[in-house]
């Protein structure tokens, strides 16, 4: 708690310090700096939207002005010789907002799951996708590596594979655990048999992105590491998503993306089919009217909506990327509408989060007045008929970990000044002990007590 205290009391001087340089200087200009400054960065912002909602010559000049606006300003300052002061009060606020995050961190229980020591597997069995990650199981000789340890391996070398109906046959011959090297939507599909037959499952991070080996704390550089559980691990029981019968690892997203994803041309040109279909989807012309009941509160035609199994970190706009935690036993929120300009500014620069809503519960329906929508699932587009139910299905997967493995990261504290306040001056103990998230809406929480990773 001391610590604590003195952190936020440095990052209070640091902020301090950097104001009064600027007002020291207010007779050169130290006042129409800073004015100046928000004024430009509004700007910008307002700048990049234009770009996305318009088409023609309004993008044209949208890109011309986000562009000079900033290197018009350094040039103000470079003239009337204050650029050193820009650049000293800049350094002065950003080392003050990082100890104020060092301040303001949470604690290492309220980011690290429960684990168990589990005997190793007699019979584990693998399905790896050679063209998974650019190659990774050829690259990294997982197959190999993983023979080498008494796996069964099936390797998905012909399309329209069944892996559910590989792991199921698998289990019959008496595999006790089962495990994947590929993308996300694969790692879903086998978790998925893992879950209804409660036996371990082994994330390898074979894929390309790997969001979920991030945020169980694998290496996701070196995957071999993975391979390591098998013989030297440890246990997690974890949460799965369900969407409407189908159980998901990372999140279900409409709107958007998921309108975007399904376009034919996505593949081919990702960027042009992105901001070929921006303007339309902002505008409300093109995707279907969404609506989202979570718990009590209703969210009413949100442009992009993301339900996560557990929630995302709530420092910036969309989370952190990452989940400090699998087993809390409530789905993430995130609903976006921004209707004007002054919303998008608003909502970049954390204004508010006016144009955010988050939330978490153990259920979302999302209705549409259409038959059906298209919805990302793990990063694979599917079309569901709506309404479409999402469910948290609490600690059914096992996971198999290895011991010795990089962790997760603890999440970034949110710059809540009010608390930073309170807590340099002893009034509050600050939210340092709780990562940074919505009040939850109709959750029930499984009553754990949280042990630190091994």
């Amino acid at each position: 708690m001391r610590a604590r205290q003195w952190w936020a009391r440095g990052s209070l001087a640091l902020v301090a310090a950097a104001l009064l340089l600027l007002l020291s200087l207010a007779g050169e200009g130290g006042l129409w700096l800073v004015l100046l400054t928000a004024g430009a960065a509004a700007v910008v912002v307002a700048a990049i939207f234009w770009f996305l909602l318009h088409r023609g010559p309004v993008r044209g000049l949208a890109v011309t002005l986000a562009v000079a606006t900033p290197v018009t300003l350094l040039v103000v300052f470079a003239v009337n010789g204050l650029l050193w002061v820009a650049v000293v009060a800049a350094a002065l606020l950003a080392a003050g907002g990082a100890v104020a995050r060092m301040a303001l961190r949470p604690d290492r229980s309220r980011w690290t799951m429960e684990v168990t020591e589990t005997p190793p597997p007699r019979r584990p069995f693998l399905v790896m996708n050679p063209r998974s990650g650019g190659g990774k199981v050829g690259r990294f000789r997982l197959r190999e590596r993983a023979e080498e340890l008494g796996a069964e391996v099936a390797l998905l070398d012909q399309p329209g594979t069944d892996v559910q109906e590989l792991a199921r046959s698998a289990l019959a011959r008496g595999a006790d655990l089962l495990g994947v090297a590929g993308g996300d939507g694969t790692q879903a599909l086998v978790a998925q048999v893992a879950a209804e037959h409660d036996v371990p499952f082994l994330v390898i991070s074979a894929g390309t992105r790997n969001h979920f080996a991030l945020d169980l704390g694998l290496d996701r550089q070196d995957p071999t590491g993975c391979l390591d559980a098998l013989h030297d691990g440890v246990e997690a029981r974890i949460d799965l998503g369900d969407i409407n019968g189908r159980t998901f690892v990372n999140n279900a997203s409409f709107g958007a993306y998921a309108e975007i994803v399904e376009s034919p041309a996505y593949r081919d040109d990702k960027r042009r089919t992105i901001l070929d279909a921006l303007p339309d989807l902002l505008a409300r012309r093109r995707g279907a009217h969404l609506v989202a009941e979570v718990g009590e509160s209703r969210f009413d035609a949100p442009q992009a909506l993301l339900v996560s199994n557990n929630p995302y970190g709530a420092s910036d706009l969309v989370g952190s990327g990452r989940r400090p935690r699998l087993d809390r036993g409530v789905l993430g929120v995130l609903a976006v509408r921004v209707d004007g300009t002054r919303q998008a500014v608003g909502l970049l620069n954390g204004a508010h989060r006016e144009g955010l809503q988050l939330a978490e519960a153990p259920e979302v329906v999302v209705t549409a007045d259409v038959a059906d929508v298209p919805v990302g699932v793990d990063g694979e587009t599917v079309r569901m008929t709506t309404p479409v139910r999402c469910a948290i299905r609490p600690g059914v997967l096992r996971v198999r970990l290895p011991r010795d493995r990089p962790g997760v990261k603890p999440p970034r504290a949110r710059l809540d000044w009010a608390a930073l306040w309170g807590l340099a001056t002893g009034r509050s103990p600050g939210p340092a002990g709780a990562v940074d998230r919505p009040a939850p809406v109709g959750a029930r929480r499984a009553a754990r007590s949280p042990r630190p990773d091994a």
